[in-house]
């Protein structure tokens, strides 16, 4: 796995080249081109940042406009309109490379091998104990602390968007087996798909999800408060003091987590137990077909935007920001505590340690695959 030391010793010889004064547009290519109609986004790249290395893609189509860097496929920006045709960027992130480097948040990113916490850092797989690095309070997260969030991906031009690739060594933070990986990004229209998919040479747990925070009313807004939140879902998992699962799979009814008809956030997070959301509300079950399901919509009236997602993974982790401390982001902005939210499309966590949950296993021969959309319009 490329991580950000090893840069300047790889190169990608399969991308595009890169024109040093400025992005390289390739909507002209014959990549994207279908049965004779040139498609609706503009995909265009330039490196970015002072180390070599790390690109900088621009989807571009009528109604939004996405950057992603090459590193961690780090979602940096969405730019859409409100009500009043105004365009804003509704994703937090950094002005600099530097930022990203150091940053313990996961803004944007694509975060893996496994997504959420795994409970002590450890698991069992076909009789063999596996451990992983500890680095949140006594769990893992995230993938560890040299995450895919932090490697540098291949990344390839695709009709209307860019995929980006990632080899994980046998033995990479701890976990089994070497993993092929590959996460497009496509946008046409208003919509963003983020489609996931991996092989792994042995049975190892995986759970892909981008680790984006969303103010709807643009990434420089104090807080969430003002906007209006629903999920489809009927339960959701109770967690402990260290935000690991109890196990117990508890209806929303008469709780504070029924989102299942439009809330107004900064009301509902005073009845919330602790800081805020940071809890998976479950899509599908063990046994359910799979499919594509609705899985949140998030409104902000002011502005008009809204933002709907839908996905294929069993659960969505519904995250307030809870943690965000005042680090510096995009023009000076300080993010600090609700000023922002994530919807987490995963498995649910700690499955790997729980068997009634649904089964995170990638085994040899299989096909890892799953889809999340982003769609960005208003009322």
């Amino acid at each position: 796995m490329r991580l950000l030391p090893l840069i300047e010793q790889e190169k990608k010889k399969e991308k595009p080249d890169v024109n040093k004064s400025g992005p390289k547009s390739l909507h002209n290519r014959g990549d994207f081109i279908k049965r004779g109609q040139p498609t609706m986004t503009d995909v265009s790249v330039q490196q970015w940042g002072e180390v070599g290395g790390v690109d900088l893609w621009v989807l571009q189509s009528a109604q939004v406009r996405v950057e992603v860097l090459s590193l961690g496929a780090i979602l940096r920006s969405v730019c859409c309109r409100g009500r009043e045709g105004h365009m804003e960027d509704v994703v937090l992130g950094f002005d600099q490379l530097e930022g990203y480097l150091s940053d313990q948040r996961y803004l944007g990113a694509t975060v893996g091998r496994v997504a959420n916490r795994i409970a002590r850092g450890r698991f069992v797989v076909e009789g063999k104990e596996y451990r992983l690095d500890i680095n949140n309070g006594p769990n893992a997260l995230h993938g560890g602390l040299r995450g895919f969030n932090k490697a540098i991906w291949l990344a390839t031009a695709v009709e209307g968007g860019v995929q980006l690739s990632l080899t994980s060594p046998d033995g990479d933070q701890g976990y089994p087996g070497e993993v092929q990986v590959s996460v497009s990004y496509t946008l046409q229209g208003e919509t963003l798909t983020a489609e996931y998919q991996a092989r792994s040479t042995k049975t190892t747990p995986i759970n892909l999800t981008n680790h984006s925070y969303f103010n709807l009313a643009g990434q420089a807004a104090a807080d969430i408060y003002d906007h209006q939140v629903s999920i489809s879902a009927q339960s959701y998992l109770p967690v402990d003091d260290s935000s690991i699962p109890t196990g117990e799979i508890r209806r929303v009814k008469g709780t504070p987590f029924d989102l299942t008809t439009p809330v107004l956030i900064g009301p509902r997070l005073k009845e919330v137990p602790g800081p805020g959301f940071d809890h998976n509300f479950c899509l599908s079950f063990p046994g359910d077909s799979w499919t594509e399901r609705d899985a949140a919509r998030v409104c902000h009236p002011a502005s008009g935007r809204v933002l709907e997602v839908s996905t294929s993974q069993p659960g969505v982790q519904f995250y307030t920001a809870n943690f965000l401390d005042g680090l510096t982001g995009k023009g000076g902005v300080r993010y600090r505590k609700h000023s922002s939210f994530c919807l987490e499309t995963q498995n649910w966590p700690d499955a790997v340690n729980q068997a009634p949950f649904p089964s995170c296993l990638l085994c040899p021969g299989e096909d890892y695959h799953h889809v999340t959309r982003f769609t960005f319009t208003t009322v």
